[in-house]
């Protein structure tokens, strides 16, 4: 009502899916972005938990790979994450 499309809730790893399913109970039409800790091991549960969108970022674009011009494991990384995002939303 206030005007914003979307909420960020960040650091979203001090409280996991948990806190945005808690969030999403009496807040269900507030679209939330978790980030701050969203990775592709937890991706489907922030998913599954309520979360429309996931802004991904250190986990994705690995300091060590830029480093080394290893793009094809951020490459892969990304592939991975929009898969696991995929299969979560399939239920």
């Amino acid at each position: 009502e206030a005007g914003a499309d979307m909420v960020k809730v960040f650091p979203a790893s001090v409280g996991g899916p948990a806190y945005i399913k808690a969030l999403k109970a009496p807040l269900p039409q507030v679209p939330l972005v978790p980030t701050g800790g969203v990775s592709v091991e937890n991706a489907g549960e922030y998913i599954k938990a309520g979360a429309e969108v996931l802004a991904v970022g250190g986990k994705l674009v690995d300091k060590k790979a830029v480093a080394e011009g290893n793009f094809g494991a951020i490459r892969d990384y990304a592939r991975r994450l929009v898969e696991v995002v995929a299969e979560a939303r399939r239920g």
